[in-house]
């Protein structure tokens, strides 16, 4: 079932980041971001006061919030300060390179998620298991010289590095994940509400020091009802990402390459919609990260 689970974050993932290109394109990054946050925060505030007035009711549903010690809230902030420096990077990347670009490098978070999986958990992938996990990096690699074809030098070009570690960040948050929902056994929806709610206020900091005060920063932002749908589909795929790391049979690694096939939303939809270049040859790298993702998820 949390491979199913996986698939479904997946799906609302790749639809997240078709509506996240065109919420940044041409639009301050940090506001963007702290409007996808807020939606997805007043999509949970719901529960959250259904849980204190209605708890019978919110434990039928299976969206009760439960409290939490403040070592819990420690532990849900430093998620939000790994998650928030992650999302800045990748919203930047996003605004200034094609989103057939930015995909498949994120794609790579397998690779990090791999290695801290069989440090940390102890988790042990078989013979096509790794040979998936390889193809999967080559094919990034693929997508590095379709990329200068594009005008995008990997080695000068400064959004690169930031997508590049958008993904390393990313990738922790993964292994994090499995602690917070395992180890501290937090349900789906307290984790989510909580995570928001300190994102928030991360992004607010951020935004007082640097896009508050800069009138043209502010005249510059643009709103767009994406921003909204962005919010809604990330919370939906936190959710079935979250659910499907509650079941202790769930190897982190595996669900880490099970979230990559959004791909096929992000670069085939993605490049049609957006009209970027190089679609054809894209496919190539494409196929060979989904069999990558095939051997990991089916060996």
């Amino acid at each position: 079932m949390w491979m199913y689970l996986g698939l479904l974050a997946a799906l609302f993932l790749g639809l997240h980041n078709l509506c996240k290109k065109h919420a940044v394109q041409g639009n301050e990054v940090l506001p963007v971001l702290l409007g996808t946050i807020c939606s997805g925060f007043l999509l949970l505030l719901p529960f959250y006061l259904g849980s204190h007035y209605l708890p019978e009711y919110t434990k039928q549903i299976g969206f009760f919030i439960t409290s939490i010690s403040w070592e819990i809230h420690g532990f849900i902030f430093i998620k939000s300060m790994i998650m928030a420096a992650s999302w800045i990077l990748a919203y930047q990347a996003l605004k200034h390179l094609p989103i057939t670009i930015v995909t498949p490098i994120r794609s790579a978070g397998p690779f990090f998620t791999f290695i801290g999986a069989i440090l940390i958990y102890q988790e042990k992938p078989n013979f096509l298991q790794w040979i998936g996990f390889f193809l999967i990096i080559l094919s990034v690699i693929l997508y590095s010289k379709i990329g200068k074809k594009e005008g995008i030098n990997f080695r000068r070009n400064k959004w690169i590095f930031g997508i590049i570690g958008a993904t390393f960040l990313g990738a922790s948050s993964g292994l994090y994940d499995k602690f917070l929902i395992q180890s501290l056994a937090l349900n789906p929806q307290t984790l989510q509400f909580w995570f928001c709610w300190y994102t928030i206020l991360i992004l607010l900091g951020i935004l007082a020091l640097t896009w508050f005060p800069n009138a043209q920063k502010r005249k510059d932002f643009k709103w767009r009802w994406t921003i909204i749908a962005v919010g809604i589909l990330l919370q939906a795929a936190d959710y079935f990402y979250f659910k499907a790391l509650q079941d202790p049979d769930a190897l982190i690694m595996l669900l880490s390459a099970i979230k990559r096939s959004q791909l096929l939303i992000a670069v085939v939809i993605g490049g049609i919609v957006f009209k970027e270049k190089n679609k054809r040859k894209k496919l190539v790298p494409l196929l060979g990260i989904m069999i990558g993702v095939f051997l990991i998820l089916f060996s």
